[in-house]
């Protein structure tokens, strides 16, 4: 009895080896093709077995595209993301318009007036009283301004309107005697069309008028809006830029605090040189109509240095203002020296001043001040013009300034890890896991 157990198993492994005999001589006798039909159940099933070997084999659409449609793909849409949030904020800005360019008008005159406020604070003075006094002479400077060019424009009116007079009889006989030929029907029939011109349009110079009224009334406001905008950044703007700082999220609060004082430097920079390049334009162009006998010299010089704050139209606009004056005023020869005295200083101010008084801390290329002075007035009109070009100088400071901060971050991170090495070398000496040592060795 004690044998039958290995009888057993020996019976047990013959049977195995018979069946593993089959299975062989079986995967001999099938077919290559049979296996298709084991996969798939039946040869005429309703399954997958249907589907033909070649749909199988058909890889991903998504990795048939093209790499370069795939990418541009992938930036068109976060453009039209970025194009969709530009819009929505167009035309935010667009119904907030007078406040927002009021509280850009009290950015530009705080960077002007706040060394003032800094230089009194060193000197003893509370902030409030610097911030008051430096705020008072400010805006009475602009007041007495304003009121300098009425009061000259006014007591000059009656002459100028004189000379326009005789320098329109001036023009037709030059006309009449001219090389044109033009007979003095031509040009009554043209004073007459300009007579009648005027006279049908009526309604529109009246609502013209009213327009110009009502701007009258949003610009007061801005100016309010403004005023009351610039004490409150003179006095508190270290808090509100604390405050707005609380507005960022954490991890990009650092690189943002950074920024700051640097947007300002720019800002602060663009203003004061600005308004120096300004100053000495309307001197010296100032000067030149007052030698050449122009009515309205000072008047003249003062539009000059208000219209330099527009970049580029600006000073063609003064220019041709003054030209036109003197053109009518006192003759074809007078008003070609005044042309030659405003591109005179035009040109020293452009390629002498503006490099020499901003440097390098405004770096704004020539088409980019082109391009943001037509978009701020197509969005803003003039007032967009003159924030303009100091949007753009200071964003450009703040975006090259987290580009060189974020690169400065990602290579102070990689030096503080961990350099590898083999194990069982020694650890250089000043590194973070100096005092681990070498691993102990295996108990015994």
């Amino acid at each position: 009895m004690a044998r039958l157990p290995r009888w057993y198993s020996g019976l047990g492994a013959g049977i195995v080896r018979i069946a593993e005999r089959m299975n062989q001589r079986r995967e001999g006798d099938e077919e290559p093709g049979a296996d298709v039909l084991t996969k798939g159940g039946t040869e005429h099933g309703d399954g997958p077995a249907d589907e033909p070997e070649e749909a199988a084999d058909r890889p991903d659409p998504v990795t048939v595209i093209p790499w370069g449609i795939r990418v541009a793909a992938e930036a068109g849409w976060r453009l039209l993301v970025l194009a969709g949030t530009l819009w929505v904020l167009m035309r935010v800005i667009s119904a907030v318009q007078l406040v927002v360019l009021a509280f850009a008008s009290a950015l530009l005159i705080t960077a002007l007036l706040q060394p003032t406020v800094a230089r009194l604070l060193r000197i003893g003075l509370p902030r409030g009283l610097a911030t008051a006094v430096t705020a008072i002479a400010g805006f009475a400077v602009m007041a007495l301004v304003g009121w300098f060019v009425v009061w000259q424009v006014m007591e000059n009116l009656d002459t100028l309107s004189d000379r326009v007079r005789e320098g329109i009889q001036e023009l037709r006989l030059w006309a009449l005697e001219g090389p044109f030929h033009v007979s003095e029907g031509q040009i009554n029939d043209l004073a007459d069309n300009l007579s009648d011109t005027i006279g049908s349009n009526t309604e529109e110079i009246t609502s013209a008028g009213l327009q110009g009224v009502t701007a009258l009334m949003e610009f007061l406001a801005g100016a309010l809006l403004a005023m009351f905008s610039t004490l409150f950044l003179l006095h508190d703007g270290p808090r509100i830029w604390q405050w707005t700082l609380k507005l960022v999220p954490a991890q990009a609060r650092p690189g943002v605090a950074s920024a700051g004082p640097r947007a300002w430097a720019t800002l602060t920079a663009y203003v004061r040189g600005t308004v120096l390049v300004a100053l000495i334009d309307a001197i010296f162009i100032g000067l030149g109509i007052w030698f050449l006998d122009v009515p309205m010299a000072v008047p003249l010089a003062v539009f000059v240095f208000l219209f330099a704050f527009v970049p580029l139209v600006g000073a063609v606009l003064s220019g041709a203002l003054a030209v036109v004056v003197a053109l009518v005023t006192q003759g074809v020869f007078t008003a070609l020296m005044v042309l030659i005295v405003v591109l005179a200083v035009q040109q020293i101010e452009g390629h002498v001043l503006q490099p020499f008084i901003l440097g390098r801390a405004v770096r704004v290329h020539p088409l980019a001040v082109v391009l943001s002075v037509a978009v701020g007035g197509l969005i803003a009109g003039i007032g967009g013009a003159v924030v303009a070009v100091p949007l753009v100088a200071v964003t450009n400071t703040v975006v090259v300034h987290l580009r060189h901060y974020g690169r400065r971050q990602r290579v102070a991170a990689a030096r503080a890890l961990p350099e590898p090495r083999a194990e069982g070398a020694p650890v250089p000496p000043g590194r973070a896991d100096a005092g681990a040592g070498p691993p102990a060795p295996e108990a015994r």
